[in-house]
């Protein structure tokens, strides 16, 4: 089965591509997860932000905060011409180990072509930002797949500080940098990028401290009597809060589309606070399990959901599922402890199952609100809120593996194949105003 998978997506690609590559999805992947037409290539770029508040590595009390060149590494994945015999980029990350051990290297299979040649122009451009301390290399399979659909994607490398030994102080700086990291990297590409992208035609999509970022950067505005503002160095944070000198610089204009997965932000209090949460107007893609241990379900995603009155939004909601939604299945040099595995993978869902899954929702989410894709609206709004209580009396002779047609008396999930609709609800609500 792997072999034929292959195949096929080496016919539509025209490149040699390898087995176990976490944007390629297998067979019992929803409708709209597979791969597009287009070849994919691969470049980083190196973005310096000058003169930025070194909030990192000082005390919260301290006025003498000097200014450094915060350097950002960006990784952009887009359509491609790629050439026949092409090597595919293998990806390389570390991640911190368990405590007092090193960090853990890592590599991961790709299917982009370093520097290939680029195909068509004006793309509509998709930034990520990642989890705390993670990196790029672990959402390949959101990147890759995403430019194979005619997507440019950048992904940025935030470059946390070590949660495990950094002072309360240090560990809420990214607070601070992830929205600005996210809006400075987003007017730079209009020059990095020139006609490849349109520049007027963005979304952004954030995992964990990533899911705060984007909410911030998409327009939540941040409560004055939040609680990392007393927190980051230098009272920087408070410079950027609702109502203050600088705070309309922590929203990047005109983004037309929002996805956060296990969003940080809403505990032990909100980061936006009710008001904060109704200033956001752009469309939201909430992604998140009920039982994660590390960001709150119910003052996480289910709040924002209910808080984001202003905006038109979805919640997918993993039943039982914890905080790893949104990462690659584990690479082979992670899988020799529990503690390394569980950065990568869920204990109850398989990995590379809701990634599939993530990648139809959050693919349909986009056609409509960058591409003007009306049709695939009807992979969002569903006839029954829980995926249980979905059924479909497929017509005799339908394939075991074919997709729901939706519609008029058929209640399970579009795009979905019989019994790989469970264990999920999705949540609509229309914006307010």
């Amino acid at each position: 089965m792997i072999r034929r998978i292959w195949l096929a997506c080496f016919a539509l690609l025209a490149a040699p591509v390898q087995a176990g590559v976490p944007s390629m999805p297998g067979v019992d992947a929803p409708e709209l997860a597979a791969l597009g037409p287009n070849g994919v290539g691969f470049r980083s770029v190196l973005l310096t932000h000058k003169n930025q508040p070194d909030v990192e590595n000082r005390d919260p009390g301290g006025t003498d905060i000097p200014l450094v060149n915060r350097n950002l590494r960006v990784d952009i994945w887009y359509p491609a011409t790629v050439k026949n015999g092409a090597k595919p980029v293998i990806y390389r990350g570390s991640l911190w180990a368990e405590p007092p051990f090193p960090p853990v290297n890592f590599s991961q299979k790709g299917m982009a072509a370093a520097d290939a040649l680029a195909a068509g122009g004006k793309h509509p451009l998709v930034i990520i930002s990642h989890g705390y301390s993670n990196n790029p290399a672990m959402m390949t399979w959101l990147s890759e797949n995403l430019a194979s659909k005619g997507y440019v994607v950048a992904a940025i490398n935030h470059n946390d500080p070590n949660p495990y030994v950094a002072s309360p102080s240090t560990r809420a700086a990214p607070n601070f940098n992830r929205p600005r990291d996210i809006v400075f990297v987003a007017g730079e590409l209009r020059n990095v990028l020139g006609e490849l992208i349109d520049a007027d035609n963005v979304a952004l999509i954030g995992y964990s401290q990533g899911g705060y970022g984007v909410l911030t950067a998409g327009g939540a505005t941040l409560d004055p009597a939040g609680p990392n503002m007393d927190l980051v160095a230098g009272g920087w944070l408070k410079t950027f809060a609702r109502g203050r000198s600088q705070a309309d610089a922590m929203a990047l204009k005109g983004v037309k589309a929002v996805v956060a997965l296990a969003p940080a932000g809403g505990a032990p209090r909100s980061a936006w606070g009710a008001e904060g949460l109704a200033a956001l107007t752009a469309p939201l893609l909430l992604i998140h399990g009920d039982s994660d241990p590390v960001v709150d379900y119910k003052s996480g995603a289910l709040a924002v959901f209910y808080g984001a009155v202003n905006s038109h939004r979805y919640l997918l909601t993993y039943k039982q599922a914890g905080h790893a939604i949104a990462l690659n299945p584990t690479p082979p040099e992670m899988r020799g402890t529990v503690w390394d595995m569980d950065w990568f993978e869920d204990p109850i869902w398989r990995q590379d199952r809701m990634n599939a899954i993530n990648l139809h929702f959050i693919t349909a989410f986009l056609a409509v609100h960058l591409r003007n894709d009306a049709s695939k609206a009807a992979y969002l709004n569903m006839a029954v809120e829980n995926s249980d209580d979905g059924q479909w009396n497929a017509p005799a002779g339908t394939a075991w593996g074919a997709y729901s047609p939706g519609g008029e008396g058929v209640t399970l999930w579009k795009g979905f194949q019989r019994r790989h609709a469970q264990g999920m609800t999705l949540q609509h609500q229309a914006a307010a105003k």
